[in-house]
């Protein structure tokens, strides 16, 4: 007998204090609660607890170990490994707590768990205020911010990370602790980039940074016979920009509403923050004599609209795999192999991001996160994406292809955010992989202390022992 069958677990479960609600096999809601973002990870919880604050929390965390449930933690849903959900466990779903509080004073916002980044982008831009976050607005602040945050503002202020202030966390004991620079900071520590490997996050503190309503955007758009030479202008371009442009090249069959037809285009989209703009046209015309676009679109934008641009193709119900890759550099062979794997993306959706680094992410001391690797001057983010279960196979296999194909050029560490899930997967290797020697000790040292038995191990995992 299944725990999902097992009527006494059911039993147990419909008697839970909850202010929010305990949701089971067969009740009306169930299906549509069980769902996460990528539809490959079809899994039948035993419980669903949709958590409406940390009491709820702490109830079912109890629960869940006293029933020996393997426990799942999911806040926006959208973690492509599908770490959100569980067979035959309990998912702890964060997604109905949503709370936004803005001090407009201090320039800071605290959120809970479930807020999306664009319900949190809505929110700071009534006060004319912006968190670095990512770049697809259904995605969960929370899983985001706690493996590191790469988007249109990373340049200018950092990585998600680099704005939290404070958390608070509910460990598998049970116990609410406040992570600060003043208080548990090496737990502050850890959150930044560890993931959910220490507890269950019920509220994040970040810092804020004065933007919009309208931002400088631009994409120079480049058909498949000028991208070699677009990739190498670029490569030249980013060697000397303010930390005020943020540039992503991004190749992928564009949607529907940018009118640019189905192939496969490449586009070095850009952001700028600065008031001045009169240096971003200066620097915008370098690049459009260097590598002239097929396309060029560079206009103020609506931070809400800029930031939900490509919404569309992401949609729920997705199938996904992703990858990702830190590089060094962008040499001649890295660029062959980008030129060579960019055409065979599976389908609307599919695709890769070529993050420019540096500026305030490299500005801060390595050490003083566990996000793994600041020095180098490109991410590289692939997204498989499709919708028909028959390009499973294909899709899983252009992303690991296409990742073999950088390995040479890739530098040190991996974004966990990227990490699809693997079969058979070593944890502990994989963490190594990710995170290096030094920062893996600390990291398990903390998960020893926090979580001794791995109640928290449905994530990239970082074992205690």
């Amino acid at each position: 007998m299944t725990k999902a069958d097992d009527a006494a677990v059911q039993t147990a479960a419909r008697a839970l204090p909850l202010r929010g609600l305990a949701i089971l096999p067969g009740d009306s809601a169930y299906d549509d609660a069980r769902r996460v973002w990528n539809a490959m990870h079809d899994r039948r919880p035993a419980v669903i607890v949709r958590a409406a604050g940390t009491a709820d929390v702490r109830t079912a965390l109890a629960f869940g170990q006293e029933h020996g449930l393997p426990i799942a933690v999911r806040a926006g849903g959208h973690n492509v490994a599908g770490n959100g959900t569980v067979e035959d466990g309990l998912v702890i779903d964060l997604g109905a707590m949503q709370g936004i509080r803005v001090d407009e004073l201090s320039r800071t916002v605290r959120v809970e768990p479930g807020v999306t980044l664009g319900g949190l982008d809505r929110e700071t831009q009534g006060f004319g205020l912006a968190v670095p976050v990512g770049v697809v607005s259904g995605t969960g602040l929370a899983g985001l911010a706690l493996g590191g945050g790469v988007g249109w503002l990373t340049r200018a202020h950092g990585l998600t990370i680099d704005s939290l202030l404070a958390a608070d966390v509910v460990t598998a004991a049970g116990e609410v602790v406040h992570a600060a620079p003043d208080q548990d900071a090496e737990l502050l520590w850890g959150l930044k980039g560890g993931g959910g490997n220490f507890g269950v996050v019920t509220s994040m503190e970040f810092r804020a940074y004065p933007l919009g309503p309208q931002v400088l955007t631009g994409n120079f758009i480049y058909e498949r016979s000028h991208w070699a030479r677009a990739l190498e202008a670029f490569v030249a371009w980013t060697a000397d920009l303010p930390d005020a442009l943020t540039s992503i090249v991004s190749f992928l069959i564009p949607p529907a509403s940018f009118e640019l037809g189905s192939d496969v285009i490449m586009a070095i989209g850009f952001t700028w923050v600065d008031p001045d703009r009169s240096a971003a046209e200066r620097l915008t015309a370098a690049l459009r004599t260097a590598a002239p676009p097929d396309v060029e679109i560079v206009e103020p934008t609506d931070w809400l609209a800029w930031q939900s641009a490509v919404d569309e193709i992401f949609p729920k119900g997705s199938r996904a795999y992703w990858k990702n890759a830190s590089l060094s550099g962008l040499p001649s062979g890295a660029i062959a192999a980008i030129v060579e794997h960019a055409p065979r993306v599976v389908a609307l959706g599919s695709g890769f991001d070529i993050h420019h680094m540096g500026g305030a992410v490299r500005r801060v001391a390595d050490d003083a996160t566990a996000f793994p690797n600041r020095t180098a001057p490109y991410w590289v983010n692939m997204y498989g994406v499709w919708q028909d279960a028959a390009d499973d196979e294909r899709g899983r296999a252009w992303a690991r292809d296409f990742h073999a194909a950088l390995a040479p050029y890739a530098d040190a560490g991996m974004y966990v955010n990227f990490l699809g899930a693997e079969a058979g997967a070593d944890a502990r290797q994989q963490a190594l992989a990710a995170y290096g020697p030094a920062k893996l000790e600390r990291l398990t040292a903390l998960k020893r202390r926090l979580d001794p038995g791995n109640v928290f191990r449905l994530n990239h995992n970082i074992p205690p022992d």
